[in-house]
């Protein structure tokens, strides 16, 4: 992260945790599911922290803790400098004004026998004591600020194209002015000639509230246009987290450097051929001991496969690897197995 900000961080997570028990079947007990196993991380304002990785990583479940859907199983969550963890219901409530969440699916995400009106209104009902006329002035205003015309107010959301009923799900996510953004996905649903107007209003919005982003996604290629700060994870653990610039141009832990190698690129180097990664994503009932991505690292050692690396800083970056340094100069290793 940035060493320097002039304002507090408005969301800070340390060794977060969600743990699930789930059944194996008849006899055979409970196991625990670790779907996020040790996440630290601060955000700032105006800042957006990308989160990427394979289905299954974790993403979805840092995005259900961070917005209070579910209680993490350890850890420490702070909004606004204000621990979540023992928080008064008041507290909780004002907590979840401050973080709100856009969803993936623009379809599935808003009432499809309210009008748009009253679905972007509802969040000043609850939370506002303003009055009918001027609730409808702010929905308008907001209205108007993610480009939708003051005749959509009365219409319901059938009547509007993908791309639209996303401003729509935007703009009641901002209703409130929350300091704190989730993005799960928000443009893997439209179509490719929407998603770059989409992403263009979220970062207008961004410049004009200084809200900031959580933005997780599988695209890298859109993560680039985005992000400030990428978090790299891989079965609910962080691989690799820093600066975009520095993830882009050199990533140093070896699942990170098969993501970006695996990007579609307008002009591909000829001298970085695509690293695919072998095999399939590990059982989380059972992951793997050692480092987590040992079984599918073309890199790995004995050492991998017994000691899980620490998350450490080398080069600018925070990395779970034991050979990231050799990564720093030439990009390439040899290890002998």
């Amino acid at each position: 992260m940035p060493t320097e900000h002039s304002a507090d961080p408005v969301l800070t997570a340390r060794d977060l945790t969600r743990h699930y028990h789930v059944s194996r079947g008849l006899f055979k007990g409970d196991a625990v599911v670790r779907a996020l196993n040790g996440v630290s991380f601060e955000l700032y304002p105006g800042q957006t922290l990308a989160v990427v990785g394979e289905s299954g990583c974790g993403k979805s479940t840092l995005a259900r803790a961070l917005t209070l859907i579910e209680e993490p199983t350890s850890g420490s969550l702070q909004i606004g400098g204000r621990e979540v963890a023992g928080a008064s219901r008041a507290d909780r409530a004002q907590l979840r004004r401050d973080v709100q969440m856009v969803f993936q699916n623009p379809y599935a995400s808003l009432n499809p026998r309210q009008k748009i009106g009253d679905q972007l209104a509802e969040p000043l009902i609850i939370n506002t004591s303003l009055s009918r006329s001027e609730r409808r002035e702010h929905v308008q205003e907001m209205m108007r600020q993610v480009g939708l015309r003051p005749e959509h107010y009365q219409r319901y959301p059938h009547m509007f194209s993908g791309g639209q009923r996303q401003r729509i799900a935007l703009a009641r996510a901002m209703m409130l002015t929350p300091k704190v953004l989730i993005a799960d996905e928000p443009t893997s649903a439209l179509d490719v000639s929407i998603q770059a107007q989409v992403l263009n209003l979220f970062k207008d919005l961004q410049e004009e509230f200084g809200t900031a982003y959580v933005f997780i996604s599988h695209n890298l290629a859109v993560v680039r246009h985005v992000a400030d700060q990428v978090l790299v994870m891989y079965l609910g653990k962080p691989a690799e987290m820093g600066p975009r610039d520095k993830l882009y141009e050199r990533p140093l832990h070896p699942y990170t450097q098969a993501l970006l190698s695996a990007t579609p690129s307008l002009r591909p180097a000829p001298d970085k051929p695509r690293i695919k990664i072998q095999g399939e994503l590990p059982n989380p009932l059972s992951p793997p001991s050692g480092c987590v991505f040992n079984t599918r690292c073309p890199h790995a050692t004995e050492h991998c496969r017994q000691e899980e690396p620490a998350l450490r800083e080398v080069d600018g970056r925070q990395v779970a690897c034991h050979y990231a340094e050799r990564f720093v100069e030439g990009g390439e290793i040899s290890i002998a197995s």
